[in-house]
């Protein structure tokens, strides 16, 4: 009697395991990168905002509350104002 293994090929194994490697590679680069964008995005300046010590002394500005944290790094306690038209 003449039977063959009903076992997945070699073929196959190797193409799964570089599909995985290549995910693994794509997660790393996308995670790395949505850290860079979320620092950015919550970002003052970059936004068109300034840093400033308070928003009411200064005429045609209001206080934006979301980017404060880009505002405090260095231990200074100023906020986040955004130029209103």
């Amino acid at each position: 009697m003449n039977s063959k293994g009903q076992g997945i090929s070699m073929n196959v194994i190797i193409i799964a395991a570089l599909a995985l490697l290549v995910l693994v590679v794509l997660s790393i680069i996308f995670l790395g990168r949505t850290g860079q964008w979320s620092s950015q995005t919550v970002d003052c300046v970059t936004n068109g905002g300034t840093c400033m010590d308070s928003c009411s002394d200064q005429p045609g500005y209001n206080h934006y509350p979301a980017w404060d944290a880009s505002c405090q790094e260095g231990g200074s306690e100023q906020v986040c104002c955004i130029r209103v038209a």
